[in-house]
């Protein structure tokens, strides 16, 4: 995104290192855009946490930060407080934000930070193959749960939304760059305007590990029949 690098020094990895059919290069691709749109190259302060949305940082041309796991949301909060005038993105997965980072992400809404907090729910861990995550479907077979997840789920746009009327709070998708844009677009703005916390989740397929690499079309069905069911995309 932003500024392309010279065929000279560009990584082999280019033009992305994610498995096929990721939904990461989508988002990342949204909000690459909306950042040139908003001519607001020179004032992000990305922050990526470890896992699948660690790999952000070879595709951007902003300054960049990669935490702890789970820390990422913290570690944009203190930038925030030193340097007001950035623009602080915490670029996150469901694993990262909503498990060992929970406590992070429900303080700074709390706190009404005036930060961009985005997650991508491929409903699972993937990088490290699929375990379960806080947002694994009720039932969902997982490499932890073999004979179907538990019951309970985490809808985090909703807790969120309960913790901070005030916040920015919304859920997108990546299959449709349009509303993905649109919704970000508006989540900066409220940011710049020094409104205080948002928050937008983004749900993202993962093929590799919901097994259906060789299957694009099942892999939109469950995406677009399964998981936005439950987790319903919409502004809070």
């Amino acid at each position: 995104m932003t500024t392309a690098y010279p065929k000279s020094v560009r990584p082999e990895s280019k033009p992305h290192s994610y498995c096929p059919g990721c939904g990461h290069p989508n988002a990342m691709k949204a909000l690459g855009g909306v950042i040139d749109e908003l001519g607001l190259q020179q004032r992000v302060a990305l922050g990526v946490d470890i896992g699948c949305s660690l790999l952000a940082w070879n595709f951007f041309n902003l300054d960049t930060i990669e935490t702890h796991h789970g820390r990422t949301i913290p570690t944009m909060v203190g930038f925030k407080r030193v340097r007001p005038e950035a623009l602080c993105v915490a670029y996150v997965g469901d694993g990262g934000a909503y498990a060992i980072g929970s406590a992070h992400l429900l303080h700074a809404a709390l706190r009404n930070e005036n930060i961009l907090v985005i997650v991508v729910n491929n409903t699972l861990y993937a990088m490290t193959g699929g375990q379960v995550a806080p947002t694994t479907l009720p039932g969902m077979k997982a490499k932890t749960a073999p004979a179907g997840a538990s019951a309970r789920n985490l809808h985090a746009p909703e807790l969120v939304r309960s913790l901070n009327a005030d916040a920015f709070v919304a859920r997108s998708m990546t299959t449709v760059q349009a509303h993905l844009r649109k919704t970000l677009r508006a989540a900066i703005e409220h940011n710049q305007a020094g409104k205080g916390f948002a928050f937008v989740e983004v749900l993202s397929p993962c093929p590799l590990n919901w097994g259906t690499s060789n299957d694009p079309q099942a892999t939109l069905d469950f995406l677009e029949k399964t998981v936005m069911k439950e987790y319903p995309v919409k502004n809070y």
